[in-house]
């Protein structure tokens, strides 16, 4: 599974965020954008390795309120099927 991650990582780009982002109407700004596609190339090897232990409280500031709640929503989802 790891490989599958990784291979779609690399090959990520700042519209197939943009794409998620529309898919659940959401208008993310520039920055979030950017914020994410950062963020998930730099550290998605460590959330990984630890799933559970992912917290989005300190990025809070870096998204819109609604924005902030659709993710937390999502990350606690996908948290209760590890």
């Amino acid at each position: 599974m790891f490989q599958v991650v990784e291979r779609f990582v690399n090959t990520m780009t700042k519209e197939d965020i943009m794409k998620f982002a529309q898919k659940n109407n959401l208008t993310p700004s520039d920055h979030e954008v950017d914020f994410i596609y950062t963020f998930i190339k730099k550290n998605y090897k460590s959330v990984l390795a630890n799933p559970k232990g992912f917290e989005l409280a300190p990025y809070k500031n870096e998204f819109s309120s609604e924005n902030y709640q659709f993710l937390e929503t999502l990350i606690t989802k996908y948290k209760r099927f590890l």
